[in-house]
Parts: structure tokens; sequence; C-alpha cells
């Protein structure tokens, strides 16, 4: 059974409220932080733990927070983005809506840390409920003296705000966020300068995921080298993953970094293997704008040793045999999905999300859409997927966000690993519309070449 730092007490009824959570040691870990700990002594811990962001980038956080300018006299800003628009990760909501206490822990942590006395939740406007799930933790936490002024006699201020966003995706990307948070469009910014010194109102700000900041509680419960003994090595902790398609058990589930991906998958204690007795055709390990791996490359890696849930393995080999973790949305493909098909759907995606600031990802996403259309529906030429590469590899890079990268790298690795289905779309189009191209190849055993002799 693998251990739990986040949902550890998310099985105990009435968790959600102070008085439950507070009861089963709810900030512990903000008192420790705020009577007996400097802010740098936090940052230590931070950087100890090996916490790296969970949104997606997987940048490590006690680095990214050491970056944070310290202009004398001006405020500094911390913003929890919970814009968790990434199709396939539902993971934050959970956090927030049940466990909303383990968030708000962690913010004050956190802007004790950075010496924020203000800290901003902004959430994906299609979260429409929670809100005021957060507002009555807030004021919750305010009643008992964690939240306000001079937060239990220690000195220190904090106040808590909710925004909501009105369900644009590109404001997960923080400076769009930003943007929306001061109330304009959200476009991103050209970077630099970078949010840690010109960020909200031209101020340093931080800006970090739910699950991250949660995950500050127990790195000071338990400390940050014990918490870096979980996982193997830069995959430090516990992760959560919204596990979701066609497996027996989709839902939010807490690994330790330390398991295979075939355990995730098939294990009872997790995904159940795949439903109604079928057989693993591919995933998206990592929400929607990760490269898609067939089922012999997912369970192994090119070299044929088995492909874990970390950071590492999962991109072993770059993207011509590996993907990411990224935002933990793990999306299993059964032998009955079209590849063809699913491509279209991001793409359509993309193309409707595309703030449209950048002309490769304004114009290329619509052309991807378009030319996926004519090979879903039987009107595809050979050409139209010479032109799918073509044109993904004019918008990857070439864009002030990553947007364009996330919009590209499905119809890449689409193109790459199943490549003959795009081809039997265009040669059999009457049939296409009929059945699925069915598992194919996609799940036999890899061929792994012998090392040269020397």
């Amino acid at each position: 059974m693998g251990r739990k730092l986040l949902f550890d007490k998310a099985h105990i009824e009435g968790i959600r409220y102070y008085d439950v959570y507070r009861a089963n040691g709810g900030y512990g870990s903000a008192e420790k932080a705020l009577k007996s700990m400097t802010p740098d002594q936090v940052l230590d811990e931070v950087k100890k733990s090996g916490l790296r962001g969970r949104g997606g980038a997987g940048f490590p956080t006690g680095m990214k927070w050491s970056f944070i300018a310290k202009p004398e006299g001006v405020p500094r800003y911390l913003v929890c983005n919970a814009d968790e628009s990434e199709p396939g990760t539902f993971k934050d909501r959970y956090l927030m809506e049940f466990i909303p206490h383990l968030l708000i822990e962690g913010l004050l942590i956190s802007s004790y840390t950075l010496g924020c006395n203000s800290c901003y939740i902004y959430i994906r406007g299609e979260y429409a409920w929670i809100p005021d799930i957060l507002e009555q933790a807030i004021a919750e936490a305010k009643k008992n003296g964690w939240l306000g002024k001079n937060i239990q006699g220690t000195g220190f201020d904090l106040e808590i705000y909710v925004q909501r966003g009105a369900g644009a995706y590109i404001c997960g990307e923080e400076t769009a966020l930003i943007e929306s948070l001061e109330g304009k469009r959200g476009n991103p910014r050209i970077k630099p300068p970078f949010p840690a010194v010109k960020g909200l109102w031209d101020c340093p700000t931080v800006v970090n995921n739910v699950e991250t900041l949660a995950a500050v509680v127990p790195i000071l419960r338990i400390g940050g080298e014990e918490y870096s003994k979980y996982g193997i090595g830069k995959s430090t902790g516990t992760k959560l993953i919204s596990a979701c398609g066609n497996i027996n058990k989709p839902g939010v589930y807490e690994i330790e970094m330390n398991i295979s991906v075939e355990e995730f998958i098939y294990s009872d204690e997790y995904c159940g293997g795949i439903a109604n007795g079928k057989r693993l055709k591919a995933c998206i390990p990592g929400g929607s704008s990760v490269p898609i791996l067939p089922a012999n490359l997912l369970l192994k890696t090119a070299k044929g040793e088995q492909r874990m849930m970390t950071y590492e393995s999962l991109s072993d080999g770059g993207f011509a045999t590996g993907s990411m973790l990224g935002s933990g949305g793990f999306i299993v493909l059964d032998e009955d999905q079209c590849v063809v098909k699913n491509t279209l759907t991001f793409a359509r995606f993309y193309h409707h999300e595309s703030c449209g600031q950048c002309s490769p990802c304004r114009e290329g996403t619509g052309w991807m859409k378009r030319v996926l259309q004519n090979i879903e529906n039987g009107k595809g030429k050979m050409s139209d997927i010479d032109l799918l590469w073509d044109i993904q590899r004019k918008i990857e890079g070439n864009t002030i966000c990553p947007l364009g990268d996330a919009a590209a790298w499905p119809v890449a690795a689409a193109i790459r690993h199943f490549r003959d289905e795009f081809e039997w779309h265009v040669l059999h189009p009457e049939e296409a519309t009929k059945r699925n191209y069915g598992l194919a190849h996609y799940a036999d055993p890899l061929v792994i070449a012998a090392p040269a002799a020397v």
C-alpha cells in the first residue's frame, strides 16, 4: 500500500471543515513555521525536499521561490494557479473540494516564506461550486486566527482572495493568469521580465499550482530530508494522478513516485486494469499536451527497461520514444479507440483555446484541425500527413507561451508512433467510417537492438 502525504486524512468525515481538520493535526505545520522557524529555514526545507512544480513543468519549487526579487518597500504576491484546464486533469479540484484547509495552510506557509501579505487563488470558471467552499474555509481560518492581522500573535499578516476565471485554458499560463487577475484580457506576456521580478501589478510574484502549495504542509510536518526519501532520484515525494479513459477504476490517486506504469494501470490498488477485458493500445500520461505513447513504449522504455511513474522515466528517450509526467492527467486508450479521432479532438480544443496573439499558434492550430478533420472524415490525402508534420514543426518553439507547443506535441507524437493508422484512414476512407484501426502492432513487444561489438 503506497504511503500518503496529501490524502492521508482524506477519508476522515468532515475533514473539509476547520474543527475536524484542526483536530487531526491541521495547521500544525503552519504553527511550526510561524512560531519556530525563519522564512529562510522554511525555504531550506523546501529545497531539501526536492519538491518540483506539480502543474506540469516540474521546475524545482525551492529554486523558483529563491528567485523572487525583494526590493525595499515593494509588496510581493503569491498566486495559486487553480486554473486546472488541462484536459484529463482533475486532481486539484479534489484537493480544493474535499480538503480546502490543506491548501490554505500551504498558502499560509508559502506566503510567510516569500514575505507576501496578500495571496490570490485564481480558479477556473467551470469550477463554479468550489469558490464557495474555499471562501467558507478562508472565513473559518480567519475566525480562528490563521488569517488576517497578527496571525497567532506572530506579527505576520495575510489575506487570501479567491478570483474566478472565465474559462480560458490560456490563463493556466502564469503571465496570462496575472493579466486576467489584473482585469485585462488573458494574453501571455513576453518574458523576461519574469513574474518573480515583475509580476502582479508589476510587483515580485510567485505563481504555483494547487498541489505544489499543498505539498508544503507535509514537507514541514516530516521535514524536507524525510520527504526526499519518498520516490526515486529527482522525483521526490508523492504525486496526484488523475486517471481516466478505458480503465476499471478512474479517479484521483496519490502515488509514491517509485511504482511502475504497469503497476499503476493494472494493480487493484490503482486503475484496476483495462475496462471490459480489452487490451491497452496507447496512453497520454501527463495531460492532453504531452506526447501519446503506444502500449509497448508506455510499459517499457526503448532500452527495454521498466517505465516508472517518475519525471525522468516517463521522459526517457526524449520525444522520440518517451513522453512527460506533466500535470498527471493519465488518459488510457484501449484497442477500440481511434488515434486520429483523439488527435482531432485535442487539435480542435487547442484551436479554440489559442489566444490568437502569435501567428504560428493562431493560424497553425486551425490548419491542423482542418487537415485532421479531412483525414477523419474520409477526405484526406497521403500528403496531408506530411503537411500536418510540417505545420506542427513550424508552431513548436515559435510562440510566446507554451500553448503552441501543447498543440504541436500531440500531433507530432501521433504521427510519429501511429503513422500507419493515419495512412489507413486515407487509403480506406469508407471502412474508416465504420470501424477503428484496432490494436495493430502497438502492443507488440519491443525489439531491442543488441549492442554493437567493440
